[in-house]
């Protein structure tokens, strides 16, 4: 019992020391999806020339952080006329170029980690459009679109169904600024915290219990931690596959990530692990109903490569900047709840989250979060 305690413990405190910075992070969010529409980020989409890719991932950072929520919005985005590779390139974009991303890399592990995060991404997407270039053959992209237009339903369908940006015409502060946006920003917010939810309180719970029961020594050893420059070749090659192991996604991965830098992985390899929250085995099964077995082995292959490439220049570029912190400072946090502007932020953020929730519950929000997790074609019938 007080081991459990222990893991309980850190996860309750890191809970505390992210909840301000998850709250706004899901505003800002749910503000940019607010006043912009599907069909206009389907209709820039329909190629994978770069300005194309730069919009996608522009599109995609104001989008959703729910992995399976942006695997399922590619898809439908795939289906609606998008190119294959800008759909990928959106879907990327939505889980690690994400306002809420950056914000708890940045508080729970430092700034450094939110830059990376942010230099390491469109590394990722330009690798990975490479590897599409040379590799992706018409005749699988063919089949990959038929089984796509099957309608074949995974996790978070019917969330990445739902358009539910403002209708009405005027500028962006027009339209955020009136009942309807006011409504729009509170179904949003809502709907992605209940999209991530799961899986960040698996995430809490996971890193909590590995930072209490786990000692140092092991990931020390695991992660070659006496070996620096086979521990900086290892990790980016090591973080996805500890990612695909432990099935966290989303935000979710975020306090792990914390154990293992401090367990003694290499920056590449935390950044290469963030990344890989797109290559969990749920989401690979996910692919493979969306898209066909071989599609899902090709974006496997191509994913992964694409992550352990984006971590290793991350890795040199930023050490050779001097800018990768000591892991000796890293900490976890096990303080819990003390009057410092940690507390005041909660409390201001959490009464912002109570003013969304209670428009939510006033404007029909229950009826559509009771549909998001189901299919497109349950919604219509239902």
């Amino acid at each position: 019992m007080e081991a459990i305690g222990h893991a309980l413990s850190i996860t309750g405190s890191m809970t505390w020391e992210v909840t301000w910075a998850l709250i706004l992070g899901f505003t800002l969010s749910a503000v940019v999806q607010a006043v912009v529409r599907r069909s206009t980020v389907v209709r820039l989409l329909g190629d994978d020339r770069p300005s194309t890719l730069a919009r996608a991932a522009g599109f995609g950072a104001a989008s959703s952080s729910c992995s399976y929520a942006a695997v399922a919005l590619a898809r439908s985005l795939f289906r609606k006329g998008a190119d294959f590779t800008s759909a990928m390139a959106f879907e990327i974009a939505s889980t690690n170029l994400v306002v809420e991303l950056g914000v708890i890399l940045a508080l729970l592990m430092g700034w450094q980690f939110t830059a990376a995060e942010f230099t390491g991404g469109p590394i990722m997407i330009v690798v990975l459009a490479v590897l599409f270039r040379l590799f992706l053959r018409e005749r699988l992209l063919h089949r990959a679109r038929e089984q796509a237009e099957r309608g074949i339903a995974g996790s978070m369908e019917g969330h990445a169904a739902m358009d539910m940006s403002v209708q009405t015409e005027g500028g962006f502060a027009r339209r955020l600024f009136s009942g309807a946006g006011f409504t729009s920003v509170a179904h949003i917010f809502v709907m992605e915290w209940a999209a991530i939810m799961r899986d960040l309180v698996a995430g809490l719970l996971i890193a909590g219990a590995i930072a209490a029961w786990v000692p140092d020594d092991f990931w020390h050893t695991f992660f070659l931690a006496g070996h620096p420059v086979a521990a900086k070749v290892v990790g980016p090659l090591v973080g996805p596959l500890v990612a695909i192991a432990t099935f966290v996604c989303s935000i979710g991965n975020v306090p792990l990530a914390v154990v293992l830098w401090k367990g003694g992985i290499s920056f590449g390899g935390v950044i290469s692990f963030i990344y890989a929250d797109l290559l969990i085995l749920p989401i690979l099964n996910i692919y493979r109903k969306y898209y066909g077995a071989r599609t899902a082995v090709f974006l496997l292959v191509t994913f992964f490569t694409a992550m352990a490439v984006a971590g290793y220049v991350v890795e040199f570029a930023f050490g050779g900047l001097g800018l990768i912190p000591d892991q000796a400072d890293a900490t976890i946090p096990e303080e819990g709840i003390t009057w410092n502007y940690t507390t005041w932020l909660n409390i201001a953020f959490l009464l912002l989250a109570a003013t969304l929730l209670v428009r939510f519950w006033r404007t029909g929000g229950p009826a559509m979060l009771r549909m998001m997790g189901g299919s497109p074609e349950a919604q219509v019938t239902g």
